[in-house]
């Protein structure tokens, strides 16, 4: 252009920033957003739209603010997708509370909000697990006479079963299909790992026959939900039948996968076959996997083989809190309340958190078989501990 003798102008300058934005190249974005401002070419609303929305990518809330303070103040005036970039940007980098007082602000100032709106609010609010407020902004939308879509079911929905209100989770389910929305394979496995979770089974091979009566094709996550739900009802040559699938579909296992799998081994009892499995990873790559040695651990404390698992515990080089809780609460299981003591007391100067929970149960256990005093110098240890950490 600059060689045909054409001068960019603000919508040249819009079009690069904003597909720079779309690619993630949020500093690029940024700079010729200045390099505009050098040529003496003035940024329109959309100019600093996009720029409000690279900063809070970036997290830079403060800075998106200015920006956002000076097209109030100054010649420009808003569009709705000013206060939409805002309001997500807002929930987005966890000042909920502020979007929501925007909100109510700008609808008092007469602003009617867009689905798009509401959608980043919900999610706003789902994130900070605020089930009450998120359900209330749901039901203003409605009455404001909008229709919520699949993107504003699945989030509310997934925020219910992450607060562990599943009844609620699964009614938005039902609300979702009686209004005819198709679901997409992430609202599929959102509904069966929460039904999975809650031991509901049966409900969750109806969703999956759904799913696959849909004619949904299934991506890694939606594998990963089969595999789990295989695992969980004892299934475990289907579960292995599906990593031959996922490879014919051209898609590949991930650690979680393989994680699921050497679960279900540990759950089956067969514990040779999860650290064979385990062997595996190493060989295709995914180098040590402390989640699933983890759920070794817990596998032999839970099969009563306690030795066992103190053996694989020496073994391992790399520990974190999951591995102590683990065989302290399998040690407490056993009755083994001394050895649970001294390896809390371990635990605890390399600096890891224990559940109170399980502490508490090493204390009791100590009492119960008359050490008292064990007890007694625990709690103290517990106590430095805190104080030092």
């Amino acid at each position: 252009m600059r060689e045909a003798g054409i001068i960019p102008d603000v919508v040249s300058y819009n079009t690069l920033i904003s597909a720079a934005a779309r690619k993630c190249f949020l500093s690029k974005s940024l700079d010729l957003f200045d390099e505009m401002l050098q040529r003496g070419i003035n940024p329109d609303v959309w100019s600093y739209n996009i720029v409000m929305h690279c900063l809070f990518k970036i997290g830079k809330p403060d800075e998106a603010n200015r920006v956002f303070m000076d097209i109030v103040l100054g010649e420009f005036r808003p569009s709705p997708a000013t206060y939409n970039v805002m309001i997500n940007g807002l929930c987005k980098n966890g000042y909920v509370n502020n979007a929501l007082s925007l909100f109510r602000n700008l609808q008092r100032h007469g602003f009617v909000p867009q689905v798009l709106t509401y959608n980043a609010l919900i999610n706003g609010l789902c994130k900070a697990r605020r089930m009450g407020a998120a359900r209330s902004i749901l039901r203003e939308f409605r009455e404001m006479g909008y229709e919520p879509n699949a993107i504003t079911y699945t989030t509310v929905m997934k925020c219910c079963f992450q607060c562990s209100k599943f009844e609620e989770g699964l009614e938005v389910l039902y609300e979702m299909r009686s209004k005819g929305y198709t679901f997409d394979g992430f609202a599929y496995c959102t509904v069966v790992t929460a039904l999975i979770k809650t031991g509901r089974i049966e409900e969750a091979n109806e969703i999956i026959e759904q799913m696959q009566s849909n004619g949904i094709e299934p991506d890694l996550v939606s594998y990963n939900t089969l595999i789990n739900l295989y695992c969980r009802q004892g299934r475990l040559e289907d579960a292995l039948k599906l990593l031959d699938e996922i490879e014919k579909e051209g898609l590949e296992c991930d650690k979680y996968t393989h994680t699921i799998i050497i679960h279900g081994l540990c759950m089956a009892g067969n514990f040779v076959g999860a650290q064979q499995h385990l062997n595996y990873m190493n060989t295709l790559g995914f180098g040590f996997n402390l989640v699933a040695v983890n759920c070794i651990l817990d596998g032999l404390g839970k099969a009563g083989h306690i030795d066992h698992a103190m053996r694989l515990f020496e073994a391992m080089e790399v520990k974190d809190a999951f591995t102590y809780t683990i065989l302290v609460h399998n040690l407490c299981r056993a009755r083994r309340f001394l050895s649970a003591s001294k390896l809390l007391v371990s635990c605890l100067k390399c600096g890891f958190k224990i559940l109170r929970s399980t502490q508490r149960a090493v204390i009791d256990g100590l009492i119960s078989i008359g050490f008292t005093n064990e007890s007694r110098k625990l709690k103290s240890k517990i106590r430095l501990a805190r104080f030092l950490h």
